[in-house]
C-alpha cells in the first residue's frame, strides 16, 4: 500500500533530507586520494549524531555500516573499507538518515582527484538522467514517463541502465511501497499521486547492465568489471510540482 504524506508531513521530513543534504557537501571536500571509505564511515556517524540523526541503514537486514561506500565497478552497497581511495577513482556514498521518524535518502558519485573521460561522461549523465526524471515526477504522469526520460537519456549516451536495484518508496520506513524499475515507457505504470514520497536514483553503467553479488550478500558489481555511477534523491510530489527533499 503507498502511503500518502500531508503537505505538513512532507515538511516533517526535510529535517532528515537537510542533514543528508549537508554530510554530502561535507564530504565533497574530504574526498581525495589516499582517504579511506571507512574514514568517511566514521565521519557520517559523528555527523549524524551531531545533527540529531541516527543512521537507518546500521542493522537494516544485518547491514552493518551508517553508509554504502561502492568504489568503481560496484553499483551499491559495497562496505566501508579501510583500502585508500585512489586518483581516478569514481565512488559512490549513499547514506540514509532518520530524523524524528522520518527518513531522508540520498546517494551522491564522487570523482577521487582527475578521472578518465569516460568516467566524468557517465558521472555528468548519470546526474543529467536524475534531473531529467524529476522533471517529469509530477502529478498525474505515471511512472514509465519518470523513468522513460532516465532510460532514453542513459542509452543515447552510450550507457547502459542497472534494471535490478529498484527505486522506492520513503517515509517512516526506508522502503516503503511503490518500487520500480530506473527503466519504462511512456503511459505505462502506476500514476503520480499528490503527497507521494518517493527515490530516483538511477544507477548507469559504462558496459551492461547486468550486475552480481559479492560473498558477502550485499555488495553489488557490475558482472563485466566496468565503472557504475549512481546520484539519487527523495523527492516529495507536490501539486506545485516535484519538491527534492535530499536537495544540496
Amino acid at each position: 500500500m503507498v502511503i500518502l504524506k500531508s503537505r505538513a508531513e512532507i515538511e516533517e521530513m526535510r529535517k532528515a533530507g537537510s542533514i543528508v543534504a549537508a554530510f554530502h557537501r561535507a564530504i565533497a571536500g574530504m574526498i581525495r586520494p589516499g582517504v579511506t571509505t571507512l574514514d568517511i564511515e566514521s565521519f557520517a556517524v559523528r555527523f549524524l549524531k551531531e545533527n540529531g540523526a541516527k543512521a537507518h541503514t546500521i542493522g537494516y537486514n544485518g547491514y552493518p555500516f551508517a553508509t554504502c561506500a561502492s568504489v568503481n565497478d560496484v553499483i551499491a552497497h559495497g562496505f566501508p573499507s579501510r583500502k585508500p581511495l585512489k586518483e581516478g577513482d569514481i565512488v559512490k556514498i549513499d547514506i540514509v538518515a532518520e530524523a524524528d521518524g522520518w527518513i531522508g535518502d540520498s546517494a551522491w558519485c564522487y570523482a577521487v582527484g582527475e578521472v578518465s573521460e569516460e568516467a566524468r561522461n557517465l558521472m555528468r549523465v548519470t546526474k543529467e538522467c536524475l534531473y531529467l526524471g524529476i522533471e517529469k515526477a509530477v502529478v498525474g504522469n505515471r511512472i514509465g514517463d519518470v523513468m522513460h526520460a532516465v532510460q532514453t537519456h542513459a542509452e543515447r549516451n552510450g550507457f547502459s541502465v542497472v534494471r535490478d536495484l529498484l527505486g522506492h518508496g520513503v517515509g517512516r520506513e526506508m522502503h516503503e511501497e511503490p518500487t520500480y524499475p530506473h527503466v519504462g515507457k511512456p503511459g505505462k505504470g502506476f500514476r503520480l499521486k499528490e503527497g507521494m514520497v518517493f527515490t530516483i536514483e538511477p544507477m548507469l553503467n559504462a558496459g551492461k547492465p547486468s550486475m552480481t553479488i559479492d560473498a558477502d550478500g550485499w555488495t553489488a558489481r557490475t558482472v563485466d568489471g566496468s565503472l557504475s555511477a549512481q546520484y539519487e534523491h527523495t523527492i516529495a510530489i507536490t501539486a506545485d510540482g516535484p519538491i527534492i527533499l535530499t536537495a544540496q
